[in-house]
Formats: structure tokens, C-alpha cells, sequence
């Protein structure tokens, strides 16, 4: 199956180390070879690149690897196709409208025979389930919100609700954002590390890449790396419990019980 990474922090940040490993996994130290992608959120507007080259050979992985965008909010795929075939159409993340907003999704996982046949406005472009996937979250968001985005103690509920629909149709690992929360569920495997002072080095396991955070950093940053299995070999990652659906804000998860003790900023 695919891989996912995910970023969010308090400040803008590149998450180029972080790519080095993740991107070694397209091809070189693992088999995720039927393309990759990557969205960069910044304000309002979002970048992605995506490829169907495996993401150790792929020009435009080299320039993400050597390129330090500053972004908030990062989710990153590379493919084991599961179903679809491999074409640009395929890659994640997928990006959609909603709300005057984008929103960007990567799935790792299969949900094998699933298709989202009661969608009135959401169309899937390609022929994945994660895409079908993605356009159902999108209809079941508009339909119970149809004019504008909710405030996070009432949305909450509704997607995770739309996620436990989902999971029962297979294995459902996703990453969701629209640049303001950033939404990560595991259905079998995913971890995430906190970062923040004070700053020490990190070591990748898949390529022999050390970083001291300390020398790039102010004491006030604080940033969230998830991956689907962790990306170092020197720090102490929090895997993510199967069925449970996690906030992100500033660069730490939050828990829904605090939803409603706090003015929503979403």
C-alpha cells in the first residue's frame, strides 16, 4: 500500500528533511513506485506537484527535496497503486473547493468495491477508491453544511462520523486539511512526532541525513510531522491509535473534548 506524510506547525516551516527520507521510500528503500505528490498550503493558495515517476527518480521530487517552501500546513503521498491505474489522474494528494476554501486529501490503504454513487457535485477525475473516497467526505460535508464552513465542535462529529462509514469498507489511513486544521485518522498504521523546544538532532532511517533542529530554530516553534511508519531513528514517535481521529493546530494534536471550551477559528 501507499505512504503518507503530513506536516503542521505555528509558524511557517520546510519540510525538507523530513521529504529526504519520506521520498527515499518511492523507489530506494521501499516499493511505494507508482507515483507521488505533495500540497504546500500558504494563506488561501496551495501548490502541489505531483508525478507518476517513482519519487527517487522524479525531477520534481529534486526540486521539493532542494526547494525549502515555507508552509504551515504539508501532506505528502507516494503510491503502491492498489486500483487505478498509474496515471497523473491517480496521484495524491487530490485537491477540491469547498466553502471558498481547498481542501487537500491523501489516502493509504484499499477500499476494495467501494464507489460514492449518491455524490451530486463531487466527481471523482480518476478511478481510485481514495478519490471516490475523498468526493464522498466532500458531498456529506455539503450536505450537512451546505452554505458555509462550521465552526470545528460541529464538524468534528460529521466527519468522523463519515470516517467510520468509510473504515468499514477497508483499511481507511487519510490525511485532510484546507490550510486552518489538519485532520489525520488511522485505520492500521500511523504515527506522528511533536517537535519543539528544546531542539535536538534527528537521524533518518533512510537515508543517512542528521539534522540539529536547534541551529534552524526559534524557542517558540513547535511542529507536527505524521507518517504512516516513523522517519527517524533517534526520536520517540506516537503511533496513533486504529479507529482514532486526530486534530492538528499549531503543531500538536488537540483533543475534540476541548472543541467546545474554545472559540472556534475554523
Amino acid at each position: 500500500m501507499c505512504q503518507l506524510l503530513g506536516m503542521n506547525c505555528n509558524v511557517p516551516t520546510d519540510i525538507c528533511f523530513s521529504f529526504e527520507g519520506f521520498c527515499a521510500r518511492g523507489g530506494k528503500t521501499d516499493e511505494h513506485r507508482d507515483g507521488w505528490g505533495i500540497a504546500f498550503f500558504e494563506n488561501k493558495g496551495c501548490r502541489i506537484f505531483i508525478d507518476v515517476k517513482p519519487s527517487i527518480h522524479s525531477p520534481i521530487a529534486e526540486l521539493v527535496r532542494a526547494y525549502p517552501i515555507h508552509s504551515t500546513h504539508v501532506i505528502s503521498h507516494i503510491r503502491k497503486a492498489t486500483q487505478g491505474e498509474i496515471t497523473l489522474e491517480n496521484c495524491h494528494p487530490f485537491r477540491r473547493e469547498l466553502w471558498g476554501r481547498y481542501w487537500v486529501f491523501a489516502h493509504n490503504g484499499d477500499l476494495p468495491g467501494f464507489q460514492a454513487r449518491d455524490t451530486s457535485f463531487y466527481q471523482a477525475v480518476g478511478n481510485t477508491d481514495s478519490e471516490n473516497a475523498f468526493c464522498y467526505i466532500l458531498e456529506a460535508l455539503k450536505q450537512n453544511f451546505p452554505h458555509c464552513k462550521p465552526p470545528l465542535d460541529e464538524f468534528y462529529p460529521v466527519l468522523n462520523d463519515v470516517t467510520k462509514t468509510l473504515s468499514t469498507q477497508g483499511i481507511f489511513n487519510y490525511l485532510l486539511s484546507d490550510g486552518d486544521y489538519f485532520f489525520a485518522h488511522c485505520s492500521t498504521k500511523l504515527y506522528y512526532i511533536v517537535r519543539q523546544a528544546p531542539f535536538a538532532g534527528a537521524h533518518l532511517i533512510d537515508e543517512d541525513v542528521t539534522v540539529d533542529f536547534s541551529e534552524l530554530t526559534t524557542p517558540s516553534d513547535r511542529v507536527a510531522v505524521i507518517a504512516t511508519t516513523p522517519l527517524t531513528d533517534n526520536e520517540v514517535w506516537t503511533q496513533i491509535q486504529p479507529g482514532e481521529l486526530l486534530v492538528f493546530q499549531d503543531g500538536v494534536p488537540i483533543s475534540p473534548n476541548s472543541f467546545t471550551s474554545q472559540e472556534s477559528m475554523f
